[in-house]
């Protein structure tokens, strides 16, 4: 599928804001494609795809550390030591960033026993 919604995961390291792919410019990535705005972003990605790759597979990264797999926002982002985290909205990213390094242990612990799970089951669990 689209990955980020589109959205160019380039930018965000090099520009520091969600940038908008265009479907002329794009990029195959384990069975997601990726858009870019401009050729030297494409390029980039091409070279290092693991440097731009969001976390979590573009999972919000709370939804993560709480054993769930929501949707990313494009829009909900923070660059946390050069590795790119997504959330599901801003409300659940102002929660994510009162204690982003306890959120990130407990995501990647919880990371590689979710990974292969579907969302719809995971996230049907209470």
């Amino acid at each position: 599928g689209l990955a980020i919604h589109g959205y160019d995961p380039v930018a965000y390291f090099t520009d520091g804001k969600a940038v908008a792919g265009t479907s002329a410019l794009t990029a195959e990535h384990d069975g997601a494609t990726y858009r870019f705005a401009s050729a030297a972003h494409r390029d980039a990605f091409i070279a290092d795809p693991a440097k731009f790759l969001p976390q979590y597979g573009g999972y919000c990264a709370y939804g993560t550390s709480i054993s769930k797999k929501f949707d990313g926002d494009p829009n909900a982002w923070k660059v946390v030591d050069g590795k790119l985290y997504l959330n599901l909205n801003p409300d659940v990213q102002r929660k994510w960033l009162e204690d982003v390094p306890g959120f990130i242990a407990k995501a990647n612990t919880a990371w590689p026993e979710i990974k292969e799970q579907s969302p719809e089951v995971l996230n049907a669990q209470l």
